[in-house]
């Protein structure tokens, strides 16, 4: 079954020339032009990934992102024609998966797509993860793509999901933040080491009773992150 992405973005040149790009690899390709479309596209439509520019009318690309996490842990992609970290980093605190910065090349932004969605894919999951992981207070369900903490369900993205499962499934072993963005992010990423911070720090947050002093989650200072459970 063919891909299906949604690319919102209001410059109606770069989203002409993504959207023939991925329909040219057999990729079904969605386009809004602005926040609330976006938004309304992501709430009735199954995608497989969203591309989301920061700089959108009506509502930006954050506050999309927001809103989607609160009902699908679809990939999502930012978009920023900045160079301003900062931007960066408040599109993966408010729950996106990665982000390219404009401008960008066509075939740096399939490279990335492809990469995600092996990642994601059911097939992949059924082929390499078992079904469910189980470790003392922690359950990950792989084919629901679910998270139990003591018996509740805790609401993770995609990446949170991989990072965490990777880490339990590999209990004790210290990952450095460079193996991790290209074990997690499926490619070698091109720099950003941070990446992996702001998701190890909103994991904790959701799941660990003290995130300042975690137990599940640890740092081996200088080296990289474990599980420890």
């Amino acid at each position: 079954m063919a891909k299906r992405v949604l690319v919102v973005d209001d410059e109606k040149l770069i989203v002409k020339g993504i959207r023939f790009s991925l329909e040219q690899d057999g990729m079904e390709v969605d386009c809004a032009y602005d926040g609330e479309e976006g938004l309304r596209l992501a709430q009735g439509q199954e995608y497989d990934l969203i591309l989301l520019d920061i700089m959108l009318p009506k509502l930006d690309g954050f506050e999309v992102c927001q809103q989607i996490r609160e009902f699908s842990t679809v990939p999502i992609v930012m978009l920023t024609a900045k160079g301003d970290d900062m931007d960066k980093i408040l599109g993966l605190e408010y729950g996106a998966d990665d982000y390219i910065t404009k401008p960008f090349n066509i075939l740096e932004v399939k490279a990335r797509i492809k990469a995600i969605m092996r990642r994601t894919s059911p097939r992949q999951q059924a082929k390499e993860r078992p079904k469910v992981v189980e470790d003392g207070e922690l359950r990950l369900d792989s084919e629901s793509r679910r998270l139990f903490v003591l018996g509740k369900e805790i609401n993770v993205t995609a990446k949170e999901f991989d990072l965490l499962e990777l880490l339990v499934v590999n209990k004790n072993k210290v990952y450095s933040r460079e193996n991790l963005l290209n074990l997690v992010w499926g490619y070698e990423y091109p720099g950003d080491v941070r990446t992996v911070d702001v998701h190890v720090r909103r994991l904790r947050e959701k799941i660990e009773s003290n995130p300042s002093e975690p137990k599940y989650v640890r740092t081996k200072w200088g080296v990289g992150y474990y599980y420890q459970g």
